[in-house]
């Protein structure tokens, strides 16, 4: 029995979308440090400063995602996927002009809060997914995995040896494409229990 080789209008935003997450990531992993050297003012405490920003995303991450799964759950994978690359787009505009540490501890949160969209992203391919291609599906999501870790760290060293702006101008400019393409071509694949009972409640009028 042959599986059929076309690939659901979803996939390409998901590979796209969390591609773009982990290039963000790893775009200001080279600068981020000289950034927070410079927020500090020189007086010490760099290392410090950058473990926190390290740990923080990480913690926002860790609460956010089963709160977007559920959210997903409950509204759909469209809208928060969607929502998510806008946050992140912020969040890098944010980071760029942080004029403090602590608005770039702020900015950061906000960056692992909707980097966490990684469980609606599952979710996301499991719905579109049959038993023959979920395999193949969910090879998205390594792929993206993959290519980010190599690709992010390295590229965010080349344009930060231009200009320190450029890895976070380039991260929120991938963001906001995501935004923008998911926003035209991004099919819902999970109404939500939500949007289900609205639609009862509308029709039992």
């Amino acid at each position: 029995m042959s599986v059929s080789t076309k690939r659901p209008p979803g996939l390409l935003f998901i590979f796209l979308t969390l591609l773009i997450d982990l290039l963000g990531l790893g775009l200001i992993i080279p600068v981020m440090p000289e950034m927070v050297g410079r927020l500090v003012h020189g007086m010490g405490g760099t290392a410090q400063a950058y473990g926190v920003l390290i740990s923080l995303y990480a913690t926002m991450q860790f609460l956010f995602a089963p709160l977007l799964g559920g959210l997903s759950d409950a509204y759909g994978r469209r809208p928060v996927l969607l929502l998510s690359a806008l946050g992140t787009a912020a969040s890098m505009v944010a980071v760029l002009y942080a004029p403090s540490l602590g608005w770039l501890y702020a900015a950061r949160a906000l960056s692992g809060a909707t980097s966490a969209n990684i469980t609606a992203a599952n979710a996301y391919i499991a719905d579109i997914s049959t038993p023959q291609t979920r395999a193949r599906n969910f090879g998205v999501v390594g792929a993206a995995f993959g290519l980010g870790f190599v690709a992010g760290p390295a590229l965010g060293g080349l344009l930060g040896s231009v200009d320190l702006r450029l890895p976070f101008i380039a991260a929120a400019a991938l963001a906001l494409l995501s935004f923008v393409y998911g926003l035209w071509v991004l099919p819902e694949s999970h109404p939500g229990s939500y949007t289900h009972l609205r639609a009862h409640e509308t029709r039992s009028k």
